[in-house]
């Protein structure tokens, strides 16, 4: 029963949030409730909850601040000038700053934490996409799979999980999951470039006034500059018109191209003038009243400052980003008056992010405290056939995807990991392959509801989570199963 229960709860909950019946929020809240009652909990099932909701309290404080500080360096102008950099660097193409999202993500993901990966893409990436009215939720799908699929490194964490619950060195378990990394890292950025193309044949389509109708070339969106009559158009509402390359007599001149049906950039400057309307009374407006350029680098220092010392971890991250936003507050807002107003301005998001987590802790609780997470484990283990018993490395690998995704990792590699791995020890599987095994479902497991740091790259970027499972959860899917198979083609997971 409790695994019927368990398996409906986690099937409801997904449903009810991917066709937004009900929001995140209170489904994490009603669905739990209702199904931990059911599986009679009853009144303990204050207790169990309030014993999760403990162990949230520290990630609460860290998404609350966290959001507080970047967004009023968002506010301030901190990173304008990198908007304006990026934009020219990569041309103002929707494929390429996809693609580029991808690389940043992937690179940052380095440090092998993902709330720091997420602050850091989003910062530096999410005016862009506005500036170029692209769908935040390319960002967060594209930043959630370079960091999902990252997440196997040494010092991220579930390897570390694997390697310590069954006894292994940690570098034997990673070193010869490198080419599944890489081989994920490339499908990552497949996945990146196509998320791009549709983006730019979405502009196309609702916004050809802007955009352009471009027929052929779509390659060759390259930021060029407009001069010397290469490029016939004009730019409108100062956004971004592409035409055709042609032997125009002046440059910017509209109707003068001969029309080789190759589609360039009419001019970068236009998107990044400090004059430009375009993006009047948003969060990149050039003129809004919170931007302080005397201050850019009192700011810039002190980012870097905060970011050294997360990526230290010499101090709690939740009380790093609250000196952090004092000091800036203090700096840049002197007056209390202005020093609240900041805080209400970014109200909402707070509330969106920290009321999502306590409301996680909810599920979380009735999961364990039911003994639901340890009954579907068990049945698991139970209903593989004898048969299969030499695959167990490869059916642990396939379970680790839905199965990290609905627990934690401290759940799945310290509880099912080591059943399973004894399991397999009958049939001649090494615990080895079966660790390697299981930490290819990372890239799932990142989406989860219940992994603090996706909460606050969907809140960050003011996307609807369900939107975001929409987009990312198959392509995690396809990453998690190549990785897998590259394990296999390269001997990593071995077959009893």
């Amino acid at each position: 029963m409790l695994v019927l229960l368990g398996f409906a709860m986690i099937a409801v909950f997904m449903v009810l949030i991917m066709t937004k019946k009900l929001t995140p929020v209170l489904a994490l809240i009603i669905v739990p409730t209702v199904f931990g009652l059911f599986a009679g909990a009853g009144l303990g099932i204050g207790p169990m909850v309030m014993d999760s909701m403990k162990s949230m309290t520290s990630t609460a404080a860290l998404l609350m601040f966290a959001i507080i500080y970047f967004g009023l360096m968002i506010d301030v102008g901190l990173f304008d000038p990198l908007v304006k950099f990026i934009l020219r660097k990569l041309g103002n193409d929707p494929a390429k700053v996809v693609l580029g999202t991808a690389i940043l993500a992937a690179a940052v993901s380095l440090d092998g934490d993902g709330s720091t990966t997420f602050i850091l893409t989003t910062a530096a990436m999410l005016p862009v996409y506005l500036r170029l009215k692209m769908s935040p939720v390319v960002l967060t799908c594209v930043a959630g799979l370079a960091n999902g699929t990252m997440n196997i490194l040494p010092w991220g964490g579930p390897t570390a999980r694997a390697a310590t619950a069954l006894h292994l060195d940690v570098n034997d378990v990673f070193v010869p999951m490198v080419p599944s990394l890489i081989v994920g890292l490339i499908v990552v950025l497949v996945f990146a470039w196509l998320l791009g193309l549709q983006e730019r044949n979405r502009l196309r389509a609702t916004a050809p006034e802007i955009w352009g109708d471009v027929a052929g070339g779509s390659d060759a969106f390259d930021g060029g500059k407009g001069r010397g009559g290469s490029v016939a158009g004009g730019s409108r509402n100062g956004g971004p018109r592409f035409g055709r390359t042609g032997t125009a007599t002046g440059a910017g001149k509209p109707g003068t191209g001969g029309g080789t049906g190759v589609a360039v950039l009419e001019r970068t400057e236009e998107l990044v003038d400090e004059h430009d309307t375009a993006m009047a009374d948003t969060a990149l407006d050039p003129n809004r009243s919170t931007l302080r350029p005397k201050l850019f680098w009192f700011n810039l220092g002190l980012t870097v400052a905060v970011m050294v010392t997360l990526v230290a971890n010499i101090v709690p991250l939740p009380f790093v980003f609250m000196v952090g936003s004092a000091i800036a507050l203090l700096v840049n807002f002197p007056k209390v008056k202005d020093q609240g107003a900041q805080l209400i301005a970014h109200a909402p998001s707070i509330v969106a992010v920290v009321s999502m987590v306590m409301a996680a802790a909810v599920l979380t609780g009735v999961l364990n405290g039911t003994g639901m997470v340890k009954a579907m484990s068990e049945w698991l283990v139970q209903i593989i056939p004898s048969e299969m018993g030499p695959f167990m490395a490869v059916i642990t690998g396939v379970l680790s995807i839905p199965m990290t995704f609905f627990m934690s990792n401290d759940a799945f590699y310290f509880g099912v990991l080591p059943v399973l791995s004894e399991t397999a020890a009958h049939y001649g599987v090494d615990a080895v392959d079966m660790a390697r095994a299981s930490i290819t479902g990372q890239p799932f497991h990142l989406q989860s509801p219940l992994v603090p740091a996706i909460l606050l790259l969907v809140s960050l970027a003011k996307v609807d989570l369900g939107d975001h499972h929409k987009k990312v959860l198959w392509r995690t899917a396809v990453i998690s199963l190549v990785m897998l198979a590259v394990g296999m083609l390269t001997g990593a997971i071995g077959i009893g």
